[in-house]
């Protein structure tokens, strides 16, 4: 007999890459397909993993022969994101000029997940950034 079973944690290494985002967020849509509340988290958790993944490629000081682990988890009703990284340096939060074409990325962390930190790994090897993203509200259909 089958029966319906939400998703476990999903675990993925991907290359150090400009060009690993977009499978990272591909990644993330079909573990989130899986869940009966998915699309519930979808643009959100797809925009912050991005700003994530991207931040572990342009700002790590890692040998570029290391990959980024993504990890992803439904704990509760809250999807937790994680990125991991080999390099030594802390992700800090900054406001960006105007006219600065980058630097906004863990200013939309911050502004949309419902908390966000960093952690050494397990090893001590790296660190990894996390995000908790909370579902977003159904909308509501008024009728007059």
């Amino acid at each position: 007999m089958l029966t319906a079973r939400r998703p476990r944690a999903f675990v993925a290494r991907l290359d150090s890459r400009t060009e690993s985002t977009p499978l990272a967020r591909y990644l993330l849509r079909a573990y989130l397909s899986g869940l009966s509340a998915g699309e519930h988290y979808c643009d959100t958790a797809e925009l912050l993993l991005g700003e994530l993944f991207a931040n572990a490629v342009q700002h790590s000081d890692a040998p570029a022969d290391r990959h980024i682990e993504i990890r992803f988890a439904l704990t509760g009703d809250r999807l937790r994101l994680e990125v991991h990284d080999a390099g030594s340096g802390r992700p800090s939060l900054r406001t960006a000029a105007p006219n600065d074409e980058s630097g906004r990325g863990l200013f939309l962390v911050n502004e949309l997940a419902e908390r966000w930190g960093c952690a050494t790994r397990p090893g001590g090897i790296g660190k990894f950034v996390w995000a908790l993203v909370a579902p977003a509200p159904t909308p509501t259909l008024v009728t007059a």
